[in-house]
């Protein structure tokens, strides 16, 4: 009996752990995805910044 709630303890931990990699993956996914573009171009003409 010990050998069953123990197994089921550890379905658990490993399915939370699972669950919180996957809600900070698309938390981050999603704050990369929110950031503007930036493209800067140093030539001889001088420096410029597109957004």
């Amino acid at each position: 009996m010990a050998e069953k709630t123990s197994n089921n303890a550890l379905y658990f931990i490993v399915g939370a752990l699972v669950v919180l990699v996957a809600i900070g993956g698309y938390y981050i996914y999603n704050q990369e995805a929110d950031k503007p573009g930036v493209s800067i171009e140093i030539s001889e003409d001088g420096v410029k910044i597109d957004d």
